[in-house]
């Protein structure tokens, strides 16, 4: 597990109440592999607020990635959905988990806000 990894995890619940503010609830197992070996992550999440542990399941849904994909999605130079899509990494279960868990991640390096362009656009400040 890199140690950027580790700091992401313990850096969830802080987060929680600012990117969880809908309506799921439940269990996602993170199951992140290299060198024949795999580590698990559990993620509970409610509305505002996620607890997380180094357990396995039961789970409401379970995604699968490797060490290396996971740390460019943590720093934004992947993308969660896009990687599934790829077939470089593996989800079952309840898809609005997956789609919620994707909030903690960070754009892309140099992505802008649509709206923020558009001002510009039209010559007004921002």
């Amino acid at each position: 597990m890199t140690e950027a990894a580790e700091r992401f995890f313990e850096s969830l619940p802080a987060r929680a109440p600012d990117l969880l503010v809908g309506l799921t609830s439940g269990t996602l197992q993170i199951d992140l592999g290299s060198d024949h070996r795999t580590e698990h992550w559990l993620v509970r999440m409610r509305p505002g607020s996620v607890q997380v542990s180094r357990e396995r399941g039961p789970a409401d849904a379970i995604w699968y990635s490797s060490e290396a994909l996971f740390d460019r999605l943590i720093t934004g130079q992947a993308q969660s959905v896009a990687a599934v899509l790829r077939n470089e990494s593996t989800f079952s279960g309840n898809v609005v988990l997956f789609l919620a868990f994707r909030r903690f991640f960070p754009n892309p390096p140099g992505t802008r806000d649509p709206r923020d362009v558009a001002r510009r656009t039209a010559g007004r400040p921002v």
